[in-house]
């Protein structure tokens, strides 16, 4: 059955997942084959190969509400691997723009996860993905963090300044509007999935400021975005390769 918002009925077992629509076509050009197979408000999917391996990827748009649309329906199409490939803005000094924030887990400041259940369920990362990312972005020598980050559903709140120093004192590393949503209802659809933000902003800049430059596409956010699409590919095709033993 075709999917009312994605508009798919069917897709591969390893899915990437990018916010804007405009990164499926970023992607597409690292893969075989690849092709558009629907485009339908913020969701846009396309399919392609990788070394071989079957790859879907569907944007999500901005927010949770969003994103966790477009999983329940992808995993209705097949779905069961998922890497979220997106943004973030940095809680901590040491982290550059172009770094990549690899999510161990994170906070459920997003409204759309507290639909399905209460606070006190974790967001975490699926093991498996999380176990390739890490390894993958060692291999590649890509700078990268490891740890914990906040998901939100609003860039514009008039205290997010002091929001941001209070993460920057318990150790999160960033914020994105996405990885909570996913984590929360893979864990509680039985699906896996990891995610990777690409640092677009630097701690206590201005979040236009920075969102600015990342439009205009400067050099080192753009090296980012290409670094987080390929440690993607390369981990989900190293499960696939165990999954093919």
């Amino acid at each position: 059955m075709i999917q009312p918002h994605i508009q798919c009925e069917k897709v591969s077992k390893m899915v990437l997942l990018p916010g804007d629509p405009k990164r499926v076509d970023k992607v597409m050009t690292f893969l075989d084959d690849a092709k558009v197979i629907a485009n339908n408000r913020e969701f846009k999917s396309a399919i392609g190969k990788y070394k071989g391996m079957d790859i879907t990827i569907t944007s999500t748009g901005i927010g949770g509400a969003s994103a966790c649309i477009a999983m329940e329906e992808l995993i209705s199409c097949g779905a069961e691997y998922f890497v979220r490939i997106g943004s973030a803005g940095a809680a901590q000094e040491n982290i550059k723009i172009g770094d990549l924030i690899i999510s161990m887990a994170s906070v459920r400041e997003d409204g759309a996860s507290s639909m399905y259940i209460d606070k006190s369920y974790p967001a975490v990362a699926n093991y498996e993905i999380l176990e390739a990312l890490k390894k993958k972005a060692e291999e590649l020598k890509y700078d990268h963090h490891v740890g914990i980050t906040r998901s939100h559903d609003s860039f514009y709140i008039d205290n997010e300044i002091e929001l941001m120093q209070y993460w920057n004192k318990k150790n999160v590393l960033g914020s994105d509007m996405e990885t909570a949503t996913l984590y929360a209802i893979g864990a509680l659809r039985g699906v896996k999935v990891g995610s990777i933000l690409n640092n677009v902003v630097l701690y206590n800049n201005d979040v236009k400021d920075g969102v600015n430059e990342y439009v205009n596409e400067q050099d080192l956010a753009q090296r980012g975005e290409e670094r987080e699409i390929i440690l993607a590919l390369e981990a989900l095709y190293e499960i696939h390769k165990k999954d093919l033993a």
